[in-house]
Order: C-alpha cells, then sequence, then structure tokens
C-alpha cells in the first residue's frame, strides 16, 4: 500500500509540505464552484506558511497551486475529489475518485490519511467487461466507477490481439452416393461456428493473461466479470486469474450506464467489504482481551514507533492534531494551522505503513472504539 501512497506523492518530501485535499465536480455547472474552493483552500495555506517562512519563501512555494487555479481545462475534466501536493522541490496533482473533506495543512510530512483510504483494498473492486470483440477494465468503490486506460502494448480488441492468426474456415469432406449410386458428393462441417468458436478461445485466454498480468497482480483487486450468459463458461474455463470472484453480472457494460454498473457491482462487492471488516473488528477485540492490541493513542504510538503494529485502524473523520517523535514514539498535542503540526492519526497510519503494517481507514459506525483507533500488536 505505501507505494501506492508514494507514487500519489511529490518525489522528496523536505519541510515545508503542503497538502490540499477537496471534493470536485465532474459535470457543469457544479464544475463551477470547484476552482473558488480551491482559491480558498490556498488562503488557508498562505495563511499557516506566513507564521514561520518569509515572503519570497510563501510565493515560491504557492506558485504552482496558483497555476493550477488558472488552468480552465484542468477544472473541466475532474473527477469526484482533488489531492494537491507541493514542497520546495516537487508538486503533484492527483484527481481522486470519491470525495474528501476540504481540507489545507502545512506539516513536516505530507498528510496522507484520506489517501490509505482510496488505495486500501477494502472496497476496492476492478469489473472485466467481456464479449467476443473486445474487453474492457472498471475499477471502482462504493462511490464510483471508471474504466482503466488501457496500456498502449496492451491489445484489447480480437483483431488487435489476433492479428493475421485468426483462425481461417476449413472443410471436412464427406463422401456420399459412391459406386453403383452415381458419382461422389462432398460436403463441408461447420466451418464457420468452428472458426469463430476458437477463436474466441484464442482471445480469452489472452484477455484473461492481460488482466492478470497488467491489473490484477498489481492491484491484488478482486475482479468480477460482466459478460453475457453465453460468454461465461467459455472464459472461467481459459481463465488463471485467482482474483476472479466467483459471483458475476451477466450483462455486459455496454447494455448498462457507468452507474448503473457501479450500483451492481456494488452490491455485489458489499457484503464481502463488510465481512473484511466485520473480521478486523473481532480480531481487535479478542487481541485487546489479551492485551495484545489497544484503542489508547499514546500506548499506540509508542507501540508503532517499536514497529509492534500489525494491523491499525483508522476513523476516517477523526483527527488528532500534534507531532510524534518518530525514535520513542512520545506526543505532543498542537494544533492543525501551524506550520509543523499534522494529524496524529495520519502520521501513525503512515508508521505503520514503512515497518510493513496495515492500515485499514473505515467510517466511525464500524469503528469497534470510540477514540479513532485501534491497534492489533506483532506480539
Amino acid at each position: 500500500m505505501w507505494e501506492h501512497i508514494m507514487a500519489m506523492l511529490p518525489g522528496r518530501a523536505e519541510p515545508p509540505c503542503l497538502s490540499l485535499y477537496q471534493p470536485t465536480h465532474r459535470h457543469h455547472p457544479d464544475n463551477l464552484q470547484d476552482p473558488i474552493r480551491f482559491r480558498n483552500l490556498l488562503k488557508e495555506l498562505e495563511t499557516s506558511l506566513k507564521q514561520k517562512y518569509a515572503p519570497d519563501e510563501v510565493r515560491r512555494l504557492l506558485q504552482p497551486f496558483g497555476t493550477l487555479a488558472e488552468d480552465r481545462d484542468f477544472w473541466n475534466h475532474t473527477r469526484d475529489g482533488l489531492a494537491v501536493f507541493g514542497a520546495p522541490d516537487g508538486f503533484r496533482v492527483n484527481r481522486l475518485q470519491r470525495p474528501v473533506p476540504e481540507l489545507a495543512l502545512v506539516a513536516d510530512s505530507f498528510h496522507v490519511k484520506p489517501l490509505l483510504r482510496l488505495v486500501q483494498s477494502a472496497d476496492r473492486y476492478q469489473v472485466l467487461g467481456l464479449n467476443r470483440r473486445e474487453w474492457k477494465l472498471f475499477e471502482g468503490n462504493r462511490d464510483a466507477l471508471d474504466e482503466v486506460d488501457p496500456l498502449p502494448s496492451v491489445p484489447r480488441t480480437l483483431v488487435a490481439t489476433l492479428g493475421e492468426e485468426k483462425s481461417e474456415p476449413h472443410l471436412t469432406v464427406a463422401s456420399y452416393g459412391q459406386g453403383a449410386a452415381g458419382p461422389a458428393m462432398h460436403h463441408g462441417h461447420g466451418s464457420r461456428k468452428d472458426e469463430v468458436d476458437v477463436d474466441a478461445e484464442r482471445f480469452f485466454r489472452a484477455a484473461d493473461q492481460a488482466v492478470l498480468e497488467h491489473h490484477s497482480k498489481p492491484s491484488g483487486l478482486p475482479l468480477l466479470l460482466a459478460a453475457l450468459p453465453e460468454h461465461h463458461h467459455l472464459f472461467r474455463r481459459v481463465s488463471r486469474n485467482p482474483f476472479l470472484l466467483e459471483e458475476a453480472l451477466e450483462i455486459h457494460p455496454d447494455d448498462l450506464g457507468l452507474e448503473a454498473l457501479r450500483e451492481r457491482a456494488w452490491r455485489v462487492i458489499e457484503p464481502r467489504y463488510r465481512a473484511r471488516l466485520a473480521d478486523h473488528c473481532s480480531e481487535f477485540q479478542r487481541v485487546q482481551a489479551q492485551g495484545r492490541g489497544t484503542d489508547d493513542l499514546a500506548e499506540v504510538a509508542r507501540a508503532a514507533a517499536a514497529g509492534r503494529v500489525a494491523t491499525l485502524l483508522l476513523e476516517a473523520e477523526r483527527q488528532a492534531p500534534g507531532r510524534i517523535d518518530a525514535a520513542s514514539g512520545e506526543i505532543v498535542a498542537g494544533q492543525l494551522a501551524h506550520p509543523e503540526i499534522d494529524d496524529l492519526l495520519d502520521d501513525l497510519g503512515e508508521m505503520v505503513l514503512r515497518r510493513n503494517g496495515q492500515v485499514v481507514v473505515i467510517e466511525a459506525a464500524a469503528m469497534p472504539s470510540r477514540t479513532g483507533l485501534a491497534a492489533i500488536y506483532r506480539y
């Protein structure tokens, strides 16, 4: 997971680190408000920076944010949320698949907790739309579903996949009427159907391999097949994708709108998501009773610094302003408006991930504690 987070951040993270999040809108006229809200968040960054940095440094840090604010084409092609990060030596913009609360922070490190919820696999999934002519892939969560941009090197159509290797019609000859009955008669059997079936199998096999290597393995996400009923048996017979779910949608995505496809897919994925969260909560309650877990912030911070946290559950909207000593895990409270203060829960998530732990960000109603976090220890 941490590798996915790093890919969304600037290459270097020397302080001050500027993090800006806001919900955005895909369509007109709702998206007209987005650049206005963005400029308001820039003012919050500026106010925070002025507490410590010289005017020239503040202007230099905010310059790429200001350029983005004036980019009309960008604001006409947003998704559901936005995450923008800036530092003295880097700037990165991410269009997000789900809305995020407005937030503008300056701190010694980037604020990444909203990204954790986006990249974790708890409620994310992929949908493979398939017919005999082409395949397409979608990726989404409970809130949104979007088609995945194809890699230029990966063919997605029958013609592009097989090219000149498409099967040629063949003739199976049977003879009738030989001997005294007269001259022989010849008849061909099923050449066109055989050709189509052979090509469909080869195409489905190639599609399965491409999805597995370029999408399923890198993401680790469950894969839901969406195809007409007559295509399911053949694809499952040739598929070697361990991420392919037994459940499926017996309709091709072209026969549904994107929102309707998301709704049907989420009805399949949601029970799995709920079961996974329930397992995490039950495990926490079990180990807490044994002294191998806690929901106390100070204790979790010390355990995270020591590399003892195997799984950390974080409440999505909760914040605890302050700083953590990375070596000892000691915490100091503070105010988010200060340019060196971040959210303690955010910093804890980063510490656990850097030590190969698991972080799961979930809504408040599903949390097994009232403190905003719950930790399961390795030992």
